[in-house]
């Protein structure tokens, strides 16, 4: 309530605009309902004055439709995007005009190119269109024929970029209990999971396309309705989904912006196990076989889900380490073992000091991580020195460990590909390497005995899921931060001016996989480098000045008079902000909207010498 207050107090005085960049702090911790009236306060302001004066601060264009009234959802929408640093950038269609609004290419929705649209559909969007009297027979044709609108809509928009979010349709007890034989009951039933079946199959058919099952938030206890606001304002989902369903959006949202969470670091006495280890020994914790053991065990399952898809798990602990890598090795009821860790942190110092350190060796920034910890006093420091870290505070009770760890879905992505499923092994191989440098007097020695190899070739049409989610996810060396959805990167895949190269690496300790790419365009003689990003796991190792080396040589090769390079600033890639200029690229031209480098192919210097090209023949050493 106390952040609140200070929202309200700045809205009353007119800084809340200024402030915006501390909205996400003053929103954590808000309750459901007091999201809701912050994101009311925030919805009143200028977009256009907060992009003005913070122009880092990333802006998500979302255009709603649907079939019934979605007035409701613009507060908890605003709020929800403002927690994760968002702006949101919103535009509602008309009542009722989705079919209209989806289909025309010119119409007011697909202005401004939307990075979202969201197509709200509620049960009325199907019982709007059966006669009276009806029977189950009825109700099945209708939704049949709805689904078959939904699916030729999605096609239509598959085309246009951004993401279509489509939602299942709930099956209000109202409707069944207008049959009276059990039997009608259950094949209006049976049809009606079956039309939702075959929406939420859509997202095998659109990579564009997310399906938000509804059915889910409302078997937490979320009313589907609210009477009176259903029949006499035509909004037929209740407050309380919409909020919940906002919440899912501001993860899509969060996504888009690369803000994706990677790293889980995690407490472990009263977090991982019941019992403080230092006291009561490694034989008495609480992890299995008692009631509150079999919380903690059910826990350590969904980390170890979570791990299995690609999220880097970290124990930080003040203990002992010597005890607790011999609990994680031996104990014979844990589920989490050494080996689930990419690191484990057991000593006495401060913890935000770990995490900034586990940052540092990870590569990775402390905004990639979620801490849990069952102490306020460890939240609370988080919070104050590490803000950017998102803290999950859980307390004694850890039957609620699950729910409060999921519920912000800090780790969601639209695809799990086969490279998020070896970043653990992957990281821990990166820690491997660091390790290694340490044996070393200078980095040259340890670059020539890492033995780098480097394959840089044509991006094939099964990679483009990785390629899409390194757009998306990739921050530091990104040197435009353009982020592309599957169907973006297709489309430059079908393009006869474009084309995207990707990088495989890998050294003595293993390949690195798909590791970055380079998107090219060809107009007239320039050969233009319209982004060029790279994997924070591979950084300073030669393999971007090779990359750039060989994308040099094509252009000579082709026929090109010279090759440009944009960079666009944002507040996280400024590292790479003289990366062409380091390699024999001149400042060609500079402006608001960023800079753009010139090379004229006279003098293309040659790759490290410690770093092996493969050629495409050659193939990969993964």
């Amino acid at each position: 309530m106390e952040t609140l207050a200070e929202l309200t107090a700045a809205h009353r005085s007119g800084t809340l605009a200024a402030r915006y960049p501390e909205v996400g702090r003053l929103l954590t911790g808000l309750t459901d309902e007091d999201l809701v009236r912050a994101g009311q306060l925030l919805a009143g302001l200028d977009g256009d004055q907060i992009a003005k004066e913070h122009p880092d601060v990333p802006q998500i264009r979302v255009s709603v439709t649907g079939n019934a009234t979605l007035s409701g959802l613009l507060a908890p929408l605003t709020g929800e995007l403002a927690r994760h640093g968002l702006l949101l950038r919103p535009h509602f269609a008309e009542f009722g005009s989705y079919v209209a609004e989806l289909s025309t290419p010119d119409s007011d929705l697909w202005s401004g190119s939307p990075d979202l649209v969201l197509c709200v559909l509620d049960h009325m969007a199907v019982l709007d269109e059966v006669p009276t009297p009806w029977r189950a027979a009825d109700v099945a044709s209708a939704i049949q024929a709805k689904v078959g609108l939904v699916r030729g809509l999605a096609e239509q928009c598959a085309a246009r970029g951004g993401t279509l979010v489509l939602n299942t349709l709930p099956l209000p007890h109202t409707v069944l209990a207008q049959l009276v034989d059990h039997r009608s009951r259950a094949h209006l039933s049976a049809a009606w999971r079956e039309a939702n079946a075959a929406l939420l199959r859509l997202v095998d058919r659109h990579t564009g396309v997310v399906v938000l099952d509804l059915d889910a938030l409302l078997a937490e206890g979320i009313p589907l309705t609210e009477a009176r606001l259903s029949r006499y304002a035509k909004a037929h989902l209740s407050p309380a989904l919409l909020a919940r369903y906002a919440r899912q959006v501001g993860h899509l949202a969060r996504n888009l912006a690369g803000r994706t969470r990677k790293v889980l670091a995690l407490d472990l006495d009263e977090t991982v196990w019941g019992g403080i280890l230092g006291e009561c020994g490694s034989e008495n914790i609480e992890v299995a076989g008692t009631y509150r053991g079999e919380a903690f065990e059910a826990f350590q399952k969904v980390v170890r889900q979570l791990a299995s898809q690609g999220v880097l798990v970290a124990a930080v602990s003040k203990n002992d380490l010597d005890p607790v890598r011999e609990t994680l090795r031996t104990h014979p009821d844990l589920t989490l073992r050494e080996d689930d860790f990419v690191r484990v942190i057991a000593n006495w110092r401060p913890k935000h000091d770990n995490l900034t350190e586990l940052a540092a060796d990870l590569n990775l920034g402390v905004d990639s991580f979620v801490f849990v910890d069952d102490s306020p006093f460890e939240c609370g420091l988080i919070r104050s020195e590490l803000p950017q870290v998102a803290v999950v505070q859980v307390d004694d009770e850890p039957a609620l460990h699950v729910e409060r760890l999921l519920r912000d879905g800090w780790f969601d992505v639209p695809h799990v590909t086969d490279e998020d499923r070896q970043r653990p092994a992957k990281y821990r191989d990166e820690l491997a390497r660091n390790d290694f440098l340490q044996s070393f007097d200078s980095l040259q020695d340890y670059l020539r005995e890492l033995r780098v190899w480097v394959r840089f070739g044509p991006v094939e049409a099964a990679e483009v899921p990785r390629i899409s989610q390194m757009t998306l996810r990739t921050n530091q060396f990104n040197l435009t931060t353009r982020r592309l959805q599957q169907t973006d990167v297709t489309r430059l895949l079908d393009d006869p001016t474009a084309s995207v190269h990707g990088i495989h690496a890998g050294d003595r300790f293993g390949a690195n996989g798909l590791v970055g790419a380079v998107f090219l365009r060809r107009t007239g003689t320039d050969l233009e480098i319209d982004n060029f990003l790279l994997s924070c796991r591979v950084f300073a190792r030669g393999i971007e000045q090779a990359c750039l080396t060989e994308v040099l040589r094509h252009a000579a090769a082709t026929g090109a008079a010279r090759v440009l390079g944009r960079y666009r600033p944002t507040a996280k890639n400024g590292k790479v902000a003289d990366f062409y200029a380091r390699n024999g690229f001149t400042l060609l031209s500079q402006d608001d909207t960023g800079t753009v480098f010139c090379h004229d192919l006279t003098d293309i210097s040659p790759p490290p010498d410690h770093i092996r090209l493969l050629t495409a023949a050659e193939g990969t050493t993964e």
